[in-house]
């Protein structure tokens, strides 16, 4: 026992002896390497992780999107009938838009209005089908929903001019009324309002799904916890089911103004040179008159009038109550 009391004690002491020399070396400096800081993109980057991951979203909007507009701009200031884009700056091309002889503001007119009543027609035609999609077909709704989407799958201009074969003299309309012994259809290709029927039916598909989406988020317990408490169809329309299918509603109709107030297949197809749209005074402008910069300048005052627009409608709608926010 002893002798292990000793052997104890003389390891204790070395080890303090130890311990009071590497005190007095100071301290020790290790041999283990140190791993040496990687470099990463935060580092010259300082984006969060989310838009480090958009970046390449934003590269094809900024060189699909941005890069074409701004082009277009820099044009509408160029030398009229020229090239010389981004070395020249003159207002001429506005000048000659807004000159008192110019009437290139009937075709603005016409594309505003044609784009306005599309979406009225559009409203008044999809709202029915959309509640039938979403309430009364019931199984029958993917089927009715793939006959709506599958004209999407056909070149415009082919459908458009199925229609002109529809609606020309002797054609499809006219010869099976003749067959019938009536004295022949209407003459309603090239007119007004053949244009905006193809443009209805044409952005149909834009108004409809939109329509669908937002009634699809009105709670089926809501309204009939409103019917329950005795309030009418119409008070549970006005209240319940128009505002919280707002949010689809406003998408359709932005979206079928848009491509509205741009339409040039319709006015040309069915309606020849019936109706002459800003829209076909760019096409003009840009290949016929060989003009570019009236032509961009065009484009530019046609993307203003559509944006503020868009922006004014709006504005005036109380958008934090639409999306339930208060």
């Amino acid at each position: 026992m002893s002798g292990i009391g000793l052997g104890a004690a003389s390891g204790a002491g070395r080890t303090e002896r130890t311990a009071q020399a590497s005190a007095a070396a100071g301290p020790s400096i290790s041999t283990v390497p140190t791993p040496r800081a990687e470099l990463s993109l935060a580092g010259w980057l300082p984006l969060s992780a989310g838009l480090r991951a958009s970046v390449p979203l934003l590269l094809v909007l900024l060189f699909g999107f941005v890069a074409p507009l701004l082009t277009v701009l820099a044009y509408s200031f160029a030398t009229p009938r020229s090239y010389d884009v981004f070395s020249s700056f003159t207002l001429d091309n506005y000048a000659a838009i807004v000159a008192p002889g110019n009437t290139v503001w009937t075709s603005f007119a016409w594309s505003i209005l044609l784009a306005v009543l599309t979406v009225v027609v559009l409203a008044i035609v999809a709202y029915p089908i959309a509640v039938g999609l979403v309430r009364v077909f019931g199984r029958w709704s993917g089927f009715i929903s793939i006959l709506f989407v599958f004209p999407l799958f056909v070149s415009e201009n082919v459908r458009l001019y199925g229609w002109v074969l529809f609606f020309i003299r002797n054609g499809v309309l006219d010869g099976g009324l003749k067959a019938l012994g009536f004295s022949g259809g209407p003459e309603v290709l090239y007119t007004p309002g053949v244009i905006l029927f193809g443009m209805a039916y044409v952005y149909l598909p834009f108004m409809l799904f939109p329509l669908v989406l937002g009634l699809s988020m009105v709670p089926r317990d809501l309204v009939d916890a409103a019917r329950d408490l005795g309030a009418g169809r119409w008070m549970i329309w006005r209240e319940i089911e128009l505002p919280l299918a707002m949010p689809g509603i406003l998408i359709g109709m932005l979206l079928s103004f848009v491509l509205g107030a741009g339409a040039l297949a319709e006015s040309k197809i069915l309606g020849g040179q019936a109706i002459i749209t800003v829209t076909h005074d760019i096409e003009t402008a840009f290949t016929y008159a060989q003009n570019w910069p009236l032509g961009s300048a065009l484009a530019v005052l046609l993307m203003v009038v559509v944006s503020g627009l868009s922006l004014v409608v709006m504005a005036r709608l109380d958008l934090d109550r639409i999306l339930g926010r208060k």
